[in-house]
Formats: C-alpha cells, structure tokens, sequence
C-alpha cells in the first residue's frame, strides 16, 4: 500500500467485527505504510469492505488467541518490509507519530531493532493519564528481529537481538463500543489471565511455555509482587495505589469508572475464577487443568 511518502513498513492488524474503527486505524497510518495488512477471524460487519477499500491487504485464519494469530501471520505472510508494526483495530496513530516513522526508520543504526511507543488510552473520551499512562510497549520491530510471545494473555513482542530505542509521540487506544461491549470482552480476558496465572502456580502449559521478557520487555517488580499477594487482597491495593498514589481521582468520572472497572473489576474477577477453579479442583478431585478444559472449556 503506498500514498505518498512511504518507509519500508509493513502494518499488520487483527480483526473480527471492526466495522467502527478500521478505517480509522488504517487512515492513520497509510501515509507511512508500504503495506497494511489485515488479519481477519472470520468478521461478519463491514470490516472486510471497508479494509479492502482503504487499499489493505486481507486474509482469513481461525482465532484462537492474539498471540497465536499474529505469529501466523508472521510465519504465512511473505513481506519484504525492512520493518514490522504491529496496531490493533482500534488504535490510532497521532500524525507527530506518523512523522516520526518517516523520518527515522529507514536511517536508524543497525543496532536497533525494535522501537517502543507509548500508548495513551481514551475512555468515554477522556485521556486517562493520571494513573495509568504511560503504557510503553514494543510495537515495531526489524523484519525477522521479533516474534510474539505465545502466552494466553498479555502477549509481548520480544526482540530475538538488538536494541531497542524510545520514539517521542503517541498510540492512541481510543475504543468506541459501549460499557457492555467493554466489560464482556474483559469478562472473557478474565478467564484468559486466569489461566496464565494458574500456570504460574500449576505449571500445566509445560516448562517450554513463553513466560519470560525477550529484549526489549523489562520485567515489571510491581506485578511480581502483586503475585504473591493474597487473593482479592491484591486489587483492592492495585486500585489504591493507581487511583491515590498516582493521582488517577484527578481525571474525574472516566479516569473513575476506568480505574474501577480496568484496575480493580477485572483484577478482582480474575480471583474470582482463581479461587473458583481451585475450589472445583478441590472438590471434583481433578486437576486445575482438567477443570478449566472441562468446566470452562479452555483448549490448552
């Protein structure tokens, strides 16, 4: 895909059911882009007509989970690109940011091979800055340099040599679904941090399961302490410490309904179906794997 200035960029997005943000996601990168191509889980919306219409490339594969479907495509789709990026649906690049990539990708040293953005969340058409931002992720990576970490949840992109340099502007996530859109979604989430929690104690997924930081993806001592912390002890500090220590009561009702719902519903009912699953393991005289594939019909 090429309009106007282009780098050596290949953009690969994910989809089901994008229909709202797509073109949107699409627009903000295209001017740098040489080439957009969309990985879709089978969408039944206008997701397909309109990515085909913005000038991206797209191709169909079973989901099972973000990591697996953005390694398959990785490993199925050819690209020449010198440079990898990848963006979910409903993300947006700022034009600063836009600018930056042409300038600065096709004359950074040979060192380099991976670049980390900060991402900026908007909710109900807030910037949640206060306790939360920002959020640096690995999203661009030399063609052959990354791979996606294989874990059910809260996949990283890991750099397999290099190093990794910070760009100056922002990824915009900025959903436009309704609250019962978002708190199903994170319902479902739940269950997936559940299981990669459960593994950390169980070890169910085997000792070859991804579960470390590649280069690039520092560890993070908060989470490894949050832990060891007892159940639903843990979300109730979480929310203390994102909503008071960091000062996230100064974004008024969003940044409340957001740290509520983002930093402690979601990190409390993940306990919930900790504590559910061990207590049906318990009680069924199963394993906890066995549980979550036959209670809670997770394919591990």
């Amino acid at each position: 895909m090429k309009t106007g200035k282009t780098a050596s960029l290949t953009v690969i997005i994910l989809t089901f059911n994008e229909e709202k943000h797509l073109a949107r996601c699409i627009q903000s990168i295209a001017s740098v882009a040489e080439r957009i191509i969309i990985v879709d889980s089978y969408s039944t919306d206008r997701t397909l007509e309109i990515a085909r219409s913005a000038g991206a490339e797209v191709f169909q594969n079973p989901f099972v989970n973000q990591a697996r479907q953005f390694q398959w495509a990785l490993d199925n789709i050819a690209t020449d690109s010198n440079w990898i990026m990848r963006m979910d649906a409903d993300e947006y690049v700022l034009p600063e940011l836009a600018d930056e990539l042409s300038e600065k990708l096709e004359t950074l040293p040979e060192g380099v091979s991976g670049l980390l953005v900060k991402r900026r969340v908007i909710f109900l058409d807030k910037w949640i800055k206060k306790g939360f931002y920002p959020m640096v992720l690995l999203r661009i990576w030399r063609n052959g340099a990354g791979y996606i970490q294989q874990k059910w949840m809260d996949e990283h992109t890991k750099l397999k040599y290099g190093q990794t340099m910070m760009l100056d502007h922002d990824l915009v996530d900025h959903n436009l679904n309704h609250l019962g859109w978002w708190t199903d979604k994170h319902n479902r989430y739940s269950l997936r941090e559940a299981v990669e929690r459960l593994n950390r104690e169980y070890h169910f997924l085997g000792d070859a399961y991804d579960t470390g930081y590649g280069i690039g993806n520092q560890k993070k001592p908060f989470k490894s302490l949050y832990m060891h912390l007892p159940l639903f002890l843990r979300p109730f500090l979480y929310f203390i410490y994102r909503y008071v220590l960091r000062l996230g009561f100064l974004e008024g009702k969003p940044g409340l309904i957001w740290h509520i719902l983002q930093g402690f519903w979601f990190q409390f009912l993940v306990d919930a179906k900790i504590y559910q699953i061990k207590h049906l393991a318990r009680k069924q005289g199963k394993s906890v794997k066995a549980v979550l594939e036959d209670d809670f019909g997770v394919k591990l």
